[in-house]
């Protein structure tokens, strides 16, 4: 794969598409959505690259984790997003699997003046996870999720107004859990 393939078809409409999905996940929590297909060097999900090309630019420093940190995802960001890449103590955006992206309390949770100064998770291929049951703004009730790591979204939550907020891509799909999103595990309901 050359670093110029990749990017969306057309940008504008696919870009504008995409962002409408992040939002509806992001909004929705634990509602799957498929971004406008998007493809990326492996091991980048086509999930993952949508919310890079949609959400990452020059002024927004990423950190990349684990297998994601090679040269041609690199490449392939400094072409199509521009990012500069940082340690994960800077990170605006955190783009890895699960695993490679801990542990987590290297990442910016804001501050009580200024909640919005976290970072954001992008696990790209989370494992299967255990299922949970959310509930928050945004969800009518509950609704069920799978998550790899229950009990840190948890605590993420218990930390709220700070807190990091996931993505959560796999294949073409993606979710969010905001850190508004409470999380207790299915056998606790």
């Amino acid at each position: 794969m050359s670093v110029l393939d990749g990017g969306f078809a057309d940008p504008a409409r696919d870009g504008a598409r995409s962002f409408r999905a992040v939002l509806e996940a992001m909004a929705r929590p634990g509602t799957e959505v498929m971004p406008e297909p998007a493809r990326g060097p492996a091991p980048l999900s086509p999930a993952a690259a949508a919310v890079l090309l949609t959400l990452v630019d020059g002024d927004t420093p990423l950190h990349l984790a684990g297998a994601h940190d090679c040269e041609a995802v690199r490449r392939w960001i400094a072409f199509h997003c521009a990012a500069p890449l940082v340690a994960a103590e800077e990170a605006v955006f955190a783009l890895g699997c699960w695993d490679a992206l801990l542990p987590l309390d290297r990442f910016a949770i804001g501050t009580p003046d200024y909640p919005d100064r976290s970072a954001t998770l992008i696990v790209d291929d989370p494992a299967a996870g255990r299922p949970v049951t959310l509930s928050g703004p945004g969800i009518r009730g509950t609704a069920a999720a799978r998550l790899p790591d229950p009990a840190a979204f948890a605590a993420n939550h218990d930390r709220f107004p700070l807190g990091w907020d996931a993505i959560l891509a796999c294949g073409a799909r993606l979710m969010a859990v905001p850190r508004s999103t409470a999380v207790l595990p299915q056998e606790a309901v």
